[in-house]
């Protein structure tokens, strides 16, 4: 037999835990990335974070 049509799909309840954190970070990469301000104007500390974020990862922001 050939072993590829012998493979088995994974379920999707073995995935949830993966798709989870990349959605996760997909969100994450946005506030820092892309975000500049629209949802961490609730007070300086997380603009500031997300400000640090910028310039770790190299992304211009000014």
């Amino acid at each position: 037999m050939d072993p590829i049509s012998t493979q088995q799909p994974i379920p999707v309840r073995d995935l949830l835990p993966a798709l989870l954190l990349m959605t996760f970070l997909l969100l994450a990469v946005y506030l820092v990335q892309f975000d500049n301000g629209a949802i961490s104007q609730s007070g300086s500390f997380l603009h500031e974070l997300m400000h640090d974020g910028r310039h770790l990862l190299g992304v211009p922001c000014h």
